[in-house]
């Protein structure tokens, strides 16, 4: 086989990935199939609510002391600008049409909403930065306890994530270790 042909191979197929994977990341969602789940039938006010909770109970985790709590309004706008962005990102899945309908500009969208993502994201490091270096180790163990839920995908379907913290002894399937591993 010539190395033009191998590419062309290569490249349609690459191609085909990506638009299968945009077709099947349009019907399913990214937080699996629409409309089912229990977060599903949170109405937006819902999740204002929650997030709230999640930053007040960040909030009083923390136990910040004076100087600390000086720098802890960046932080809290950081996160609510996140969760601004996921609402966003949820209201605009619900009312494109399907990718399957047109292929690159659901790759376009994917793409947009993580340079949207990697850039609040970003946002949040840097307003989070002065805050977590004056934190002591007690403080900075009960953040990254209490930061979890407002991880990706709610602390949820991260390698590892809550089970080895836990001390679960389940594998990356989250089904039992029979095997001696």
């Amino acid at each position: 086989m010539t190395r033009p042909l191998t590419a062309a191979i290569l490249v349609t197929g690459a191609l085909g990935l990506g638009l299968a994977g945009a077709a099947v990341a349009r019907d399913h969602g990214p937080e699996g199939f629409r409309g089912h789940g229990r977060w599903s039938a949170l109405t937006p006010e819902d999740r204002a609510a929650f997030t709230d909770a999640r930053i007040a109970a960040l909030h009083a985790g923390l136990k910040l002391n004076a100087d600390q709590e000086k720098l802890w309004p960046p932080v809290e706008t950081a996160i609510r600008d996140m969760a601004k962005l996921r609402q966003q990102r949820r209201e605009a899945m619900r009312d494109r049409p399907k990718f399957s309908d047109d292929a690159p500009a659901a790759l376009r969208a994917m793409a947009d909403a993580a340079s949207a993502r990697g850039d609040a994201l970003r946002k949040l490091a840097d307003a989070s930065q002065p805050l977590y270096a004056s934190l002591d180790q007690d403080q900075k163990r009960r953040a990254m306890i209490l930061a979890r839920p407002m991880g990706p995908m709610g602390g949820h379907g991260m390698r590892g994530g809550w089970h080895r913290d836990r001390g679960d002894d389940r594998g990356d399937d989250h089904g039992p270790r029979g095997d001696g591993r």
